[in-house]
């Protein structure tokens, strides 16, 4: 259903305010460049710090400019259930394809409380739903088994996994089904994810090397994992320099330096070290996008 290079759309801001035409031409540079669909509004859209309003708006403004060219599936996580699927409904009502929904932060759920967290989602809203499932950041895991179990609902069709571990992708094989929609949610390892049984990545770095990564991801589609290596190698130092700092302030800081948007970001969040910004600069001549 989902498949290959899905940037994790950043949110271009000016002075303050959303920049919604430059998210226009984002749409539309992704479109040109091969990307096979785009996720606004998660973290690396700075969902934490943009109001209810202006999160429904991206997502209405990315869904028009996609014109249904290439899938749209829209952040609509929380750790409020009741504000879950608001957001749910909303991207469902304006035309997602999909909705991205994080596990539970700070709650710190148990594995019954995210049973029923996904199926209060999944029984309100039509659209089909991607388990985005990172430790590191909302503090629980989901287990394989739970994963299971709310992979027999008819609508929640997959997971963007960033837990890391590989092995995931094959536990996952075993208790979700061999047409569970398995991306990666870290760019570093979406190679050996893929190799593993993955089917895409939903991807930080693609929002500043789009073409690459959606070549990498056809080829290892096609079985053709020495090719894909090989883009691997010329991007790696580029994942691990945008990742020095948070993800999304040194994409965007990347992003800059090729002109598709400013580098600016909302506090918490500040701009990148400059000893963090040379890093992505050599990252970005290493991977042939900067001279």
């Amino acid at each position: 259903m989902f498949k290959g290079s899905l940037p994790a759309l950043v949110t271009p801001f000016q002075n303050g305010e959303l920049d919604l035409d430059t998210l226009k031409k984002l749409v539309e540079w992704h479109v040109g460049e091969g990307s096979n669909g785009l996720v606004p509004v998660g973290t690396t859209g700075e969902s934490p710090t943009l109001t209810h309003r202006e999160h429904e708006n991206v997502v209405e403004e990315v869904v028009k400019a996609a014109a249904g060219r290439i899938p749209v599936i829209a952040g609509a996580g929380s750790n409020n259930t009741v504000e879950a699927i608001r957001l749910a409904q909303h991207a469902e009502k304006v035309g997602a394809d999909a909705v991205l929904v994080v596990t539970p932060y700070y709650n710190k759920p148990t594995q019954r409380g995210l049973i029923a967290h996904f199926t209060a989602i999944h029984d309100a809203c039509a659209l089909p739903i991607i388990i985005y499932n990172i430790p590191p950041r909302s503090v629980i895991d989901m287990t394989p088994e739970t994963m299971g179990h709310l992979a027999k609902m008819p609508r929640i069709v997959g997971v963007k996994d960033a837990t890391g571990d590989l092995a995931r992708v094959s536990l996952q094989r075993m208790t979700c089904g061999v047409d569970f929609c398995q991306l990666s949610g870290e760019d570093p390892t979406a190679h050996g994810f893929n190799a593993q049984g993955g089917v895409g990545c939903i991807s930080v770095t693609a929002n500043v090397a789009p073409k690459m990564l959606s070549e990498m991801q056809a080829l290892c589609a096609g079985g053709d994992y020495a090719a894909a290596l090989a883009i691997q190698d010329k991007l790696m130092p580029l994942h691990k320099a945008i990742f020095t700092e948070p993800g999304l302030v040194g994409v965007k800081y990347a992003m800059s330096k090729l002109d598709l948007c400013s580098e600016e970001v909302r506090l918490p969040l500040t701009g990148l070290l400059d000893e963090t910004k040379v890093l992505i600069d050599n990252g970005l001549r290493h991977a042939g996008l900067l001279a």
